[in-house]
């Protein structure tokens, strides 16, 4: 039988009796996160360029816009709140996937569940579904497939959103086969475009074309299913002869469900994973000693592991985007505001006097010998000199959430839902949908589901972050 048979099998096999209750909690908290930040980046220039450039007309099909209260077409709608989903680089990641698996599934699940008007549980264990899929891969190719510049949340994440979606869509197993086959050939993202709109287009595309392959699976669509292990298919194309473990999929197939051992890494800041060790290095520096005056400081120095800096060692960013890539940005804005959040991005904030005087004298670096054990890829350290002589200096092992075993206290979880649901969301609306989310499990209608997050659109609410 052939890995994607295998793979297939496995996926139609997951019943929501049999996932655990932690697994189906992580779950529905992902969806929480996803829905916030979406809200959150509703509003940015990245989804509301696409939108005008898809031309969509209301009452098309079932499935809502995020932040407004026009229904289009499924596949329109993944792909734009896939976009806003992930335009904050705000959206939780997952260790062995290698990058944003919660935000690339939830908008096609949700688009998927409102066209056949399936239930919060069904969602939930499709989401279950597509992460073990994802995450398996992930750890067949990385870290190799990632270091060598492509974008796993894309190239990976559209085997996740094809196994969710066939999941949901109740495709059997021959047909789930084929939806992962035809997602060997719309596998794309490369680290290039980090720091640009196109980032986050690689989310809103995955979304959509994981969905799609389903809905084309279910038709009768074809695809080789043989397209992961052929001379020419994906891991040879990919990572390249011998530098891939396929045998890794199956062999940790639910031993344990990746969704709770290593865990979803939820974010508290909102820029690339990579800089928040250093940010909450610098943060505990400011709990320690008060926030810092940009005048004072001669010297701050943050050391990351090398492949965390090869997409974050930003000196002089000139987009809000790029802040969100520059480990100097957030490492300075930690310094001098004890705190790093949306505001941070948008607009011309790193424009700012305070950023421009200090950006020059924060300097990013890889890890020295024997400074990080390799288990510790994302360590970092900050030391700050101050003009007067004083030194000091903070380490962080790894940022709080990045596993289960280190996890983001429910109550900030929830919190920063709430900040973010409220950038185009009125606090009892928020309220109301803190609520149902409360209890995703038992919402037996999906459309039921998104009415409670129709919005007006208000006018002239557009940001820039780039």
């Amino acid at each position: 039988m052939n890995l994607a048979r295998q793979m297939a099998e496995r996926i139609v096999a997951v019943r929501s009796d049999t996932i655990p209750a932690e697994a189906m909690h992580w779950a529905r908290i992902s969806v929480m996160d996803v829905l916030g930040v979406t809200f959150a980046g509703c509003e940015d220039a990245a989804p509301a360029i696409l939108a005008e450039v898809l031309d969509l007309q209301n009452g098309e099909g079932a499935s809502l816009v995020f932040g407004t209260a026009m229904r289009t077409r499924p596949l329109d709608a993944a792909l734009l709140n896939g976009v806003a989903s992930h335009v904050l680089d705000f959206d939780d990641t997952a260790t062995n996937f290698g990058g944003h698996i919660s935000a690339v599934m939830v908008p096609a699940l949700i688009a998927a569940a409102e066209s056949v008007n399936a239930g919060g549980r069904d969602l939930l264990t499709a989401y279950v579904a597509g992460y073990e899929t994802g995450a398996k891969i992930g750890r067949a190719v990385n870290p190799l497939h990632s270091e060598k510049g492509w974008h796993p949340t894309s190239t990976l994440g559209i085997f996740a959103v094809a196994a969710a979606c066939s999941r949901l869509l109740g495709l059997d197993a021959e047909q789930t086969a084929t939806a992962l086959a035809i997602s060997t050939s719309l596998a794309a993202g490369n680290k290039a475009n980090f720091g640009t709109m196109t980032k986050s287009l690689h989310v809103g595309q995955c979304a959509r074309g994981g969905l799609m392959v389903a809905l084309l699976a279910r038709k009768g669509y074809t695809g080789n299913h043989e397209a992961f292990t052929h001379k020419q298919g994906f891991f040879n194309l990919f990572n390249g002869a011998g530098n891939y473990h396929a045998e890794r999929i199956l062999d940790t197939w639910n031993a344990p469900l990746d969704i709770l051992e290593p865990g979803t890494s939820f974010k508290l800041y909102p820029c690339c994973y990579s800089t928040h060790s250093p940010v909450e290095a610098a943060l505990n520096l400011v709990r320690n000693h008060g926030r810092f005056e940009a005048g004072d400081i001669a010297r701050v120095e943050s050391w990351t592991a090398a492949a965390r800096l090869a997409h974050t060692d930003r000196a002089d960013p000139q987009t809000g985007l790029e802040a969100k890539f520059s480990v100097q940005y957030c490492v300075a804005r930690a310094l001098i505001d004890g705190k790093v959040s949306l505001k941070h991005f948008e607009d011309d904030a790193w424009r700012e006097p305070a950023m421009r005087e200090l950006l020059p004298r924060v300097h990013a670096m890889p890890h020295f010998e024997g400074q990080f054990p390799p288990e510790l890829s994302f360590g970092a350290e900050v030391n700050v000199a101050l003009k007067n002589g004083k030194r000091f200096s903070s380490r962080v092992d790894k940022p709080l959430g990045r596993t289960a075993r280190n996890p983001i206290p429910p109550e900030q979880l929830r919190a920063k839902f709430e900040d973010c649901a409220a950038h185009v969301l009125p606090p009892h609306q928020v309220a109301t949908v803190a609520r149902a989310l409360d209890n995703f499990e038992s919402i037996a209608s999906m459309r039921d589901f998104t009415r409670l997050l129709e919005v007006e659109r208000k006018s002239g609410t557009v940001r820039k972050t780039a």
